[in-house]
């Protein structure tokens, strides 16, 4: 195989010819962007070929690295580790000693020869099912015939003195493979033989290869306006499951009444939205979620999933991903401002990025009608049972500052569950003391304005500054729950709006939705079961009980590695659906069949109380929009 496929109309080479002597011309690493070229045309075993020149380099050594880790994922992804067959060139073409530290780093002694260097980049989806940790699959790579997945920190390294530095960034694939990238196209040549195009894109710095995700492939894209925003929606859906415009009028609405809640804050001119839907097939990701950027957003979500849960999905997660454009983007601190890919530090203040946007991304559904309050009620509930589940004693901010590391790593889920629940009760205080004028989302707008894109804040000193911003109770607030390590009473709060607690019988949509999954043996294979659980009703009419262990549903074995694929047409049941199953009882096989109805459960539930106040409606209607 060829490593590096030019055709004559590619407009960068990695070097340049005297037109009079022929002599071999270094470029000036101050004068011209970095150029890197990926190859989809000639993969080599599910392998790309990767080429990047720096330019000319003064030094005695240079060191080039791939991300240790990468914005929004807190853990260690070491996409160096998915590389293969590392080579640095000398202006001859010939190859000169390179010296690997680590997983990510590699030592290039004779900078002053060195021209460009060379390696494959084996990508993460196919191997997330192995022993090998993979990141987090809307992080990772695809590799694939009719797809590739260019989260481009798994492609392109950096030289550690150029992170400043401009790319010039070629990608080469077959011709008439659709693409879609949010950087601008500089550039797009049809090779001689017509069997290749090179797309050349331009990138001010090593950030924004980084920022800017690209999908190649058999997709279907939707391109379409929300006010002032082009959106442009891409699908890859290999069964054919799903299409850009059966989603769009899904994302259209949702982003729609996003503007509207954001008001006069600025946003993004542009806004990509990269869907992976993955068949569950060997080799498929599975680890469903998203990666913000900060004008895309990487999804991946499993293809079986029915229409109208895809379509709720897409609303939680993108809106999520789409309100990062309040914090990070505007809001943020040196750490994240100067981010280090190979030895990170991290900021105190998961509980705003992570917390207050997943607040928003709920919120935001019951303020602006897309969701009745009861709805919001219960997602507001399921975050206090889940965040129970986790260290609720812990400071916020230590385990911020920490989070790569032990135990604190294991309490990440929280920046959902209690970070959100941050949110809202900082939230109510706003309201609360400002009679209603005042919110979290005008403090982080006044935040916004404050600081901006390019002008980070201190990490040690936001939480005085919001106190000064705002009020003593929130600075109170901040002080004792989210630096300090007591736990919140939610109560109090919901006092405030009008809300308590009591029992209700509430629908689940999943599975084990509002109940606790153990894991029996191997999480890649180990089935499911249930202990000192409420179970819902259809898996009672079936017959199912606590402790019991599943093993087969409706003929297919169940395990952690199909669950979704099982859960989700399977057991959003309807009424007079029938069901039969396998358990483990006691040591030994039972055989059930039953008549499923609507799975529902009782558990605690947020309810309006009955005896209230006018001023408690009124602060609960300037909470929830009314």
């Amino acid at each position: 195989m060829k490593k590096y496929l030019f055709g004559i109309f590619v407009l960068s080479m990695t070097y340049a010819c005297s037109p009079k002597t022929g002599e071999v011309l270094k470029k000036d690493a101050q004068e011209t962007p970095i150029n890197a070229h990926v190859d989809l045309v000639d993969v080599d075993n599910d392998r790309v070929w990767v080429e990047i020149d720096p330019g000319a380099f003064t030094k005695d050594s240079v060191i080039f690295r791939l991300p240790r880790v990468v914005q929004g994922t807190y853990d260690v992804s070491d996409f160096g580790s998915f590389t293969e067959g590392l080579v640095a060139y000398d202006y001859s073409g010939e190859e000169i000693e390179t010296i690997q530290e680590g997983a990510n780093t590699w030592i290039i002694p004779a900078a002053r020869e060195f021209d460009k260097v060379g390696y494959y980049v084996n990508d993460t989806f196919d191997i997330e099912s192995g022993d090998k940790p993979t990141p987090f699959s809307p992080s990772g790579t695809n590799i694939e015939e009719d797809n590739f997945v260019l989260n481009l920190h798994g492609f392109v390294g950096y030289f550690e003195s150029l992170q400043n530095h401009e790319y010039s960034l070629e990608v080469i694939a077959p011709a008439g493979m659709k693409k879609s990238s949010a950087l601008e196209t500089v550039s797009s040549t049809l090779s001689e033989d017509e069997q290749s195009v090179t797309d050349v894109y331009h990138a001010d710095r090593y950030f924004d290869i980084t920022d800017n995700p690209m999908f190649y492939g058999a997709l279907d894209v939707a391109e379409f306006k929300v006010e002032d925003i082009e959106i442009v929606l891409s699908v890859y859906s290999p069964n054919g499951t799903h299409t850009a415009a059966s989603i769009q009028q899904t994302i259209s609405k949702m982003m729609d009444a996003q503007k509207e809640y954001l008001g006069t804050l600025e946003t993004a001119n542009r806004y990509d939205i990269y869907l992976y839907l993955a068949d569950q097939a060997e080799g498929e990701p599975s680890g469903y979620g998203a990666l913000e950027h900060h004008t895309s957003t990487v999804v991946v979500l499993p293809e079986a999933m029915p229409t109208p849960q895809l379509a709720q999905t897409m609303v939680d997660v993108v809106s999520h991903e789409f309100f990062h454009i309040v914090t990070p983007l505007s809001v943020h601190s040196e750490d994240v401002h100067y981010f280090d890919y190979n030895a990170p530090t991290f900021s105190k203040h998961l509980w705003m990025y992570e917390g207050v946007t997943e607040y928003f991304a709920s919120h935001f559904q019951v303020y602006e009608d897309l969701q009745p309050r009861k709805a919001f009620y219960s997602k507001i509930q399921g975050k206090i049972e889940s965040s129970m589940n986790l260290d609720d004693e812990m400071s916020f901010t230590k385990m911020s500052e920490n989070i790569l590391d032990e135990p604190y790593a294991s309490n990440y889920l929280n920046v959902y569950q209690k970070g959100a629940l941050i949110g809202m009760c900082i939230d109510i205080l706003m309201r609360e003391e400002s009679n209603g004028q005042r919110s979290m989302l005008s403090l982080m707008k006044e935040l916004s304005t404050k600081y901006g894109i390019e002008n980070p804040f201190e990490d040690d000193k936001l939480i005085e500054e919001i106190t000064q911003m705002t009020y003593p109770s929130v600075g109170e607030f901040l002080q004792t729950h989210v630096q300090g390590n007591t736990p919140i009473d939610y109560r109090s709060f919901f006092d405030k709006v009008g809300l308590a607690m009591g029992e209700a019988e509430v629908k689940t949509t999943f599975f084990m939705d509002g109940q606790v999954p153990l894991l029996d043996g191997n999480p890649s294979t180990g089935t499911l079961f249930f202990r000192d659980v409420e179970l819902n009703s259809s898996l009672k009419e079936i017959g199912v009980q606590p402790d019991d262990t599943i093993k087969v549903v409706n003929g297919t074995e169940y395990t952690i590695k199909n669950a979704r694929e099982l859960i989700i047409p399977s057991f959003q049941w309807a009424a007079e659906q029938e069901v039969s199953m396998t358990v483990i009882r006691n040591g030994e096989e039972v055989e059930l069949t039953g008549t499923a109805g609507t799975p529902m459960i009782k558990k605690q539930q947020l309810i309006e109380a009955e005896d209230v106040t006018e001023a408690q409606i009124k602060l609960r209607n300037a909470w929830l929009g009314d």
